[in-house]
């Protein structure tokens, strides 16, 4: 059946988080000693979804006061700034631009130490720094779901955070019944254009939502910081067409999005849960549309440049 590799990973997700935060601590089996110490000054780099993994991660980092964190897409990374750690997302580990970000192992040059997070074994990113690799959050599908969700679990749970909440949340999206599922994404299923907004982790989600929905079901999808939808973007907005807003609403936001006639779509949940949520609308609209969700066209595993 068209999707089932993706749909079960997707419904995978909670226990990987789990998992992710377990590894995330000090002792056995635990990574937290390759991940950014406190204090320290670290540049983050990834490609498409592991580039909105790396922006949300960067977000976190800064607000949990451990340290300056940019984030950066590998084929424009500054990485000659003065950071005390870098730190690679690809779960491929063949990217091209990831793998020409690192030219040489810089632990051998004097430079920052790098600090890879992958999910496959044995690929060349393994040459280009020291390795995290989370192959049990690897997927079959192109498109990523499990593996970006871990990788920000694992470095959410290394800030401190605590992913009971989240867990709890995407636990109680995935447990409804597919007739309570489909009723709860009625406003956003047959959008003719769908706008993700948030703000902070919300923001860096909202783009990989958007990503998701239009590498799944082909769809019009857009996403933005919820003040900087207001500034332009908001022209757009219609009845037929969906307002998606993840994490906590800005003020007035409710108000204006009502007076274009937009559905808004907005949950209480963790913006990392309510991705499981958009997840799931891939599902529906793939289904609708006839796609198969896991192999979106024009695109491969991973991008690998002549």
């Amino acid at each position: 059946m068209p999707g089932t590799s993706l749909r079960d990973e997707i419904y995978s997700q909670p226990d990987c988080w789990s998992e992710a935060a377990r590894l995330a601590a000090d002792g056995p089996g635990g990574v937290a000693g390759r991940l950014p110490a406190p204090g320290e000054r670290v540049g983050v780099i990834g490609c498409g979804t592991s580039l909105y993994i790396a922006r949300a991660y960067a977000f976190l980092r800064e607000d949990a006061g451990q340290g300056v964190t940019d984030a950066w897409p590998a084929s424009e990374a500054r990485l000659k700034r003065d950071y005390d750690r870098l730190v690679a997302i690809s779960r491929s580990g063949t990217t091209t631009e990831v793998l020409a970000a690192f030219a040489s192992d810089r632990r051998a040059d004097g430079r920052a130490p790098v600090t890879v997070i992958t999910a496959t074994p044995g690929t060349p990113v393994h040459d280009r720094g020291d390795a995290i690799t989370l192959a049990e959050f690897d997927e079959t599908a192109v498109v990523q779901t499990r593996f970006a969700t871990s990788a920000l679990a694992l470095l959410r749970a290394h800030l401190g955070e605590d992913l009971t909440a989240p867990i709890a949340q995407a636990r109680d999206i995935l447990a409804a019944s597919p007739a309570e599922t489909e009723r709860s994404l009625d406003g956003v299923r047959a959008a003719g254009q769908v706008a993700f907004t948030g703000m902070g982790l919300g923001a860096a989600l909202a783009e990989e939502a958007a990503l998701k929905l239009r590498e799944a079901t082909q769809s019009w999808a857009e996403a933005y910081h919820a003040t900087e939808y207001r500034h332009g973007p908001i022209s757009i907005a219609q009845p037929g067409r969906a307002v998606w807003a993840l994490g906590p609403l800005v003020p007035g936001f409710e108000r204006d999005i009502a007076a274009t006639g937009a559905h808004l779509e907005h949950h209480d949940t963790d913006p990392m849960a309510e991705l499981v949520r958009v997840h799931l609308l891939c599902l529906l609209r793939a289904a609708d549309l006839g796609l198969d969700p896991a192999t979106p066209r024009n695109l491969t595993r991973a991008v690998i440049l002549s």
